[in-house]
């Protein structure tokens, strides 16, 4: 992503940046994470998109709102998951014509002083520069803070699952806090996207890199939320496993029938 040149001065227009920030229950943590995020990018506009919270985080978001025109408040009627939020909240920012999207959790395990670096990566000054930024925990530079051991090898062993079954070149294809390119996005169908949690975001990933597209990781410092309830479940893992394996033996049968079809046609006279 370049940034076009002025029509007025020839200097470069910085892109517009659409930050989605899903919320369920985050009333202790989202203030702290929109100040934070408010003063790491100050031109980048927020979405909030709440799913009904009980703890009247959505009524919290509505007064920061309020107080902050670059803030928006997106109600959903009822708790319908984090990969419908994102879906919703790309299409909201993409028919508004922004041209950066970004994924970002509101519980802090996210930094937004890390956002910077990744949009600055989004950037990049070459002819093909990448059109999703993964910030990653397991690229060399990244780092996870206050994880017990079991959440570090279940995330380090779903990824390299994931790398194996799919093919996927990324050590980090769950990670949660990233940034598209509008055109990327649009590419995609993403009215066909159904998966959830950590299978959200290999699906994300691994739609991206179908489509031709080319996905980059920059490192990032990953700290587990010190307030509220994390919302990692059994079925969420559950569910990115059997995604997964069904999405492999899909992507590897397709791969044998293209191989199978060619050297049929090589061998006709």
């Amino acid at each position: 992503m370049r940034a076009e040149p002025s029509a007025t001065g020839g200097r470069a227009v910085a892109p517009r940046v659409l930050v989605v920030i899903p919320t369920y229950d985050e009333a202790t943590t989202l203030p702290g994470t929109l100040g934070r995020l408010r003063l790491a990018v100050p031109a980048a506009d927020v979405l909030v998109v709440d799913d009904a919270s009980p703890d009247g985080t959505g009524r919290i978001a509505d007064d920061l709102a309020t107080e902050d025109p670059q803030v928006q408040v997106l109600h959903r009627t009822g708790k319908h998951g984090l990969g419908s939020a994102y879906v919703e909240g790309f299409g909201w920012g993409l028919t508004r014509g922004y041209e950066v999207l970004v994924e970002m959790d509101a519980d802090g395990s996210h930094q937004p002083e890390d956002l910077p670096r990744l949009l600055s990566a989004l950037a990049a000054d070459d002819l093909h520069g990448p059109d999703l930024v993964l910030g990653s925990r397991w690229t060399p530079g990244g780092s996870v803070e206050n994880w017990p051991r079991r959440r570090v090898l279940l995330s380090r062993g779903g990824n390299s699952f994931t790398r194996l079954v799919l093919g996927l070149p990324l050590r980090d294809a769950t990670a949660g806090f990233r940034a598209y390119r509008a055109s990327a996005l649009r590419a995609l169908p993403l009215d066909e996207v159904a998966s959830q949690g950590y299978c959200f975001q290999v699906d994300m990933a691994w739609r991206v890199v179908r489509h031709g597209g080319e996905v980059r990781e920059v490192p990032i410092r990953f700290v587990e939320r010190t307030q509220g309830l994390s919302k990692m479940s059994r079925q969420i893992v559950l569910e990115a496993f059997w995604r997964v394996c069904v999405w492999g033996v899909q992507h590897r049968w397709a791969q044998l029938r293209r191989t199978t079809t060619t050297a049929a046609r090589g061998r006709r006279p």
